[in-house]
């Protein structure tokens, strides 16, 4: 166990599934006390449960990510009696679907709903969490964006558009709050083995996805969470600013 999480806190936004779930469950392992946010309860309740079965300490909290006093009350929640907020973990979003168009064929709504969600909810998050931050004196931010922030995609205008968006608020938020002690980065994710991605897919939609990335396969959540907690860690004091590609070599094509 790193015992440089003993008594810290956290807050993971899309705690209840995929790379959040993961990273809520790791931070929890090293005596990190986690809050879960987001809008399934039922996938809150077993994370919950998860950790809290294993001797770890939890909470959760009922959270859209678009909604600006939804995302205040999240962040009042995981502060709680400490007085602290150590960590944030912005995992919360939406995928792209398979509805692949060109962009003056993409829909306004689909965009628009990427943005909501994947580019406002990142900054709604980043902006409560920072202003505890900057209070306190001392805290790490890790956004969780995609390869999709670092490339284009064809057919993917809004989801594109969106995470290209959370590279460019880390990095802007690793200047401004550099002075402060607070590190902010993103993790540039390639295709994670979660509901998000793989299911409803049709297997050559799949098989394609996979070739894509030059490592063979596609990323399990925890592997994306060794990453988070790395960076979270004190062992990443001199990282800030970076958008880390997790991503099995995909961004290097």
């Amino acid at each position: 166990m790193d015992k440089s999480f003993e008594g810290t806190t956290a807050l993971v936004t899309g705690g209840g599934t995929g790379i959040g779930r993961a990273s809520a469950l790791a931070l929890a392992a090293a005596d990190c006390t986690v809050t879960v946010a987001g809008r399934t309860m039922a996938t809150l309740e077993e994370t919950v449960r998860t950790i809290t079965e294993a001797g770890g300490a939890a909470r959760l909290v009922a959270c859209d990510v678009s909604d600006e006093q939804s995302v205040a009350h999240a962040v009042e929640v995981a502060v709680g009696a400490s007085g602290r907020l150590d960590f944030g973990v912005n995992s919360a979003g939406i995928s792209g679907g398979d509805d692949l168009r060109k962009l003056a064929d993409y829909p306004v709504e689909t965009f628009d709903r990427m943005i909501a969600t994947d580019l406002r909810g990142t900054f709604l998050s980043m902006k409560y969490q920072l202003r505890q931050m900057q209070a306190q004196g001392f805290g790490s931010i890790v956004n969780v964006g995609s390869g999709a922030s670092v490339v284009g995609v064809a057919g993917f205008a809004g989801y594109t558009a969106a995470k290209h968006g959370v590279v460019g608020l880390t990095r802007t938020a690793a200047l401004d709050y550099g002075p402060d002690g607070i590190r902010v980065n993103a993790l540039v994710v390639g295709l994670v083995n979660t509901p998000l991605i793989t299911e409803g897919r049709l297997p050559e939609v799949m098989a394609s996805r996979v070739a894509a990335h030059p490592i063979g396969r596609i990323a399990e959540p925890e592997e994306i969470a060794d990453v988070v907690l790395w960076l979270c860690s004190d062992r990443s004091s001199f990282v800030t600013g970076a958008a880390l590609p997790v991503d099995g070599g995909y961004t290097a094509r």
